[in-house]
């Protein structure tokens, strides 16, 4: 135990990024536990499309998503989304909605304004549509 207060004051730089990084660890971890906005796999995703009538909110651009999307998407990008303009998605409040973007990265943000304007299942396509053309999974460019 010595040890490590001795090596935490011989180097507090160092000691400061290792605690600031632990802890940023464990909110995340946390926050992601409590979050009503859920992950779902590829696999998941078919499943509550298929079984459930889940919805899919495409949240990439015009190009990105006429360039291929999953079959039935809605296209609504962030700023539609931010001033509550959700077109036909809007009567779908009690049903599944999954948040898809190219990544994975985007749709965090929308999946949580989507939840605030009242959407009580949402969830992420875990890797965007990236991950789900590298699983060579069925795409359309269908409007």
């Amino acid at each position: 135990m010595q040890e490590y207060l001795d090596f935490a004051t011989r180097n507090p730089l160092l000691t400061a990024a290792w605690f600031g990084l632990a802890g940023t660890l464990i909110y995340t971890t946390v926050r992601s536990a409590f979050s009503p906005i859920k992950s779902v796999n590829n696999h998941g995703a078919t499943m509550l499309i298929n079984r459930e009538n889940a919805v899919v909110v495409d949240v990439r651009t015009l190009d990105e998503f006429g360039r291929g999307h999953l079959a039935g998407a809605h296209n609504i990008i962030q700023s539609d989304i931010d001033s509550n303009n959700l077109g036909q998605v809007d009567k779908h409040k009690e049903d599944p909605i999954i948040v898809v973007c190219e990544t994975g990265m985007r749709a965090g943000a929308a999946a949580r304004t989507l939840n605030k304007h009242g959407f009580k299942q949402v969830y992420i396509l875990a890797g965007g549509m990236a991950q789900w053309r590298a699983d060579n999974l069925p795409v359309t460019k269908k409007r």
